[in-house]
């Protein structure tokens, strides 16, 4: 048997055990997020997270081992010891968050590391939404000169969800789960609303239309990589419950966040939600590092006026006093007054 939890980022972790067979499933899963980023037998894939008990990553390196790829694993080491590593053992594929991913390039800017010469050709961004975020990706293959492969998945589910090299989406693995999208309020079959699955691998613990709290869009057209699976548009575009409402309009983070990364300087971010005068007002926290601050938040403020028709007030913060993560990012904070 195996023990395994959730992040915790929206709540208590939750723990989870997995049967021999049904580990052997998780592997399998991985085995279609490598393959669909052009993966396999010769790569050599390194994975900077610590080893603790979150399941992904433990998957995704045991998945690469039996996909039959050197796994190199990143546990224990801080980042800059990280990125000696990706020189010295020649990494061909990083699987992290995109946050990590991005936060390693920072490092490696501040140390005169050039990440596009260190041979690393193929990402797959796992834990959080950010390679599907249109920005974000475009940001990420820019600062590595690799490509970027979003994946979704969850400790009570599986790994459901890869991209192909075809980069139009998230493709949800048909051969070992049932999904369908809902009406969150209703329940009624949607082509945009919540993600519902099932698993069909974990005979010890299997989960039967399961709420996933996940916002999806299904894709109209067939996809140019010849599956046939249900394909997601933009992938996870956010979480049900993380919508905010801000004088009558609905905004998801990951729409704040495909604005904040067009801006090269912005090295972190957060978004701050608070009450004034009986509604919800939003703060751009913006972690820069030139001498631009104050005309880089301003851009910032008026592309989010521009394309999604709020108002927010964006705040130039000083480098490095914003939390960074390796494992899921929490952006969000919400405070009862400004």
């Amino acid at each position: 048997m195996r023990v395994h939890q959730t992040s915790g980022t929206t709540g208590t972790p939750l723990r989870w055990l997995d049967t021999q067979e049904a580990w052997d499933w998780w592997l399998r899963c991985w085995g279609f997020v490598l393959r669909g980023a052009g993966l396999g037998p010769g790569d050599r894939i390194f994975f900077p997270f610590s080893f603790g008990l979150f399941v992904g990553f433990w998957a995704g390196f045991e998945g690469a081992r039996a996909l039959g790829a050197m796994a190199i694993p990143g546990g224990g080491q801080d980042s800059a010891q990280r990125l000696a590593a990706l020189e010295t053992l020649g990494a061909t594929a990083v699987c992290c968050t995109p946050s990590y991913a991005l936060h390693l390039a920072q490092v490696a800017r501040e140390r005169g590391v050039d990440l596009r010469r260190l041979g690393v050709r193929t990402m797959v961004q796992a834990g959080e939404p950010g390679a599907g975020i249109p920005s974000v990706r475009a940001r990420l293959e820019e600062e590595w000169g690799a490509r970027a492969y979003d994946h979704a998945g969850m400790t009570e589910m599986g790994a459901y969800g890869f991209e192909c090299q075809a980069q139009a989406g998230l493709h949800v693995n048909e051969s070992e789960f049932i999904a369908e999208i809902i009406d969150p309020a209703t329940g009624v079959p949607a082509r945009e609303g919540e993600l519902v699955l099932s698993n069909l691998g974990r005979p010890g613990s299997p989960v039967l239309r399961y709420r996933t709290g996940d916002r999806v869009r299904a894709a109209a057209d067939p996809c140019e990589c010849g599956r046939t699976f249900l394909r997601l548009e933009g992938g996870i575009l956010g979480r049900v419950d993380d919508m905010l409402i801000v004088r009558g309009v609905n905004v998801f983070p990951s729409a704040l966040e495909g604005i904040i990364r067009r801006f090269p300087a912005v090295d972190e971010f957060l978004i701050e939600v608070f009450r004034r005068d009986e509604m919800d007002e939003v703060r751009l926290l913006l972690e820069m590092r030139d001498g631009q601050a104050r005309q880089v938040a301003a851009a910032v403020q008026e592309a989010v006026r521009v394309e999604l028709g709020i108002r927010v007030e964006a705040v130039p913060v000083p480098p490095q006093s914003l939390p960074r993560y390796e494992l899921k990012a929490r952006r969000l904070v919400r405070r009862a007054s400004a």
